[in-house]
C-alpha cells in the first residue's frame, strides 16, 4: 500500500514538475522574444507564430518530464501535462486578454498542448530517472 501512494506522489510530482518547466521554458522564449523585438528590427507581427511554436515546444518538454516519472503509459502522461499546461494558459488568457471566447484560437492551443504532450510522454517513458 505504501509502495503505491509512494508511486502515486512520484508521478504527481512528475506531472506538476513537468507543467512547471514548461512554463519556464515558455517565459524563456517570450522573454527573449521581447528583447529581440525591443533591440532589432523585428516586429510584434510574427508573435502568433512565436506563441504557437513556444506552446509546442514547452509542452513537448512537459510530456517528456511528466512521462519519465511513469512506469508506463507515457503518452497518458504526456497528454495529461499538456492537458494542464492548456487549462492554465487558457484561464490566464481569459484574465488577461478582453473579450476572450472559446473559438479556433483556443481550438488550436488546445490541440497543439495534447498532441505536444503526448509526443513527449512518448518520447519521455523511454528516459527513466
Amino acid at each position: 500500500m505504501k509502495t503505491e501512494v509512494k508511486t502515486e506522489n512520484a508521478r504527481l510530482h512528475s506531472l506538476i514538475s513537468g507543467v512547471l518547466v514548461g512554463y519556464a521554458i515558455t517565459c524563456i522564449i517570450f522573454l527573449a522574444y521581447s528583447i529581440l523585438i525591443t533591440y532589432t528590427a523585428l516586429t510584434e507581427e510574427k508573435m502568433p507564430m512565436v506563441v504557437a511554436s513556444a506552446t509546442l515546444v514547452s509542452v513537448i518538454i512537459a510530456g517528456f518530464d511528466a512521462a519519465r516519472g511513469a512506469d508506463n503509459k507515457g503518452w497518458f502522461w504526456g497528454i495529461m501535462a499538456g492537458l494542464i499546461y492548456a487549462v492554465i494558459l487558457l484561464i490566464i488568457m481569459s484574465l488577461v486578454l478582453q473579450g476572450f471566447t472559446l473559438d479556433s484560437r483556443t481550438a488550436t492551443v488546445l490541440v497543439l498542448s495534447l498532441s505536444g504532450g503526448g509526443l513527449g510522454g512518448v518520447v519521455g517513458i523511454n528516459f527513466k530517472n
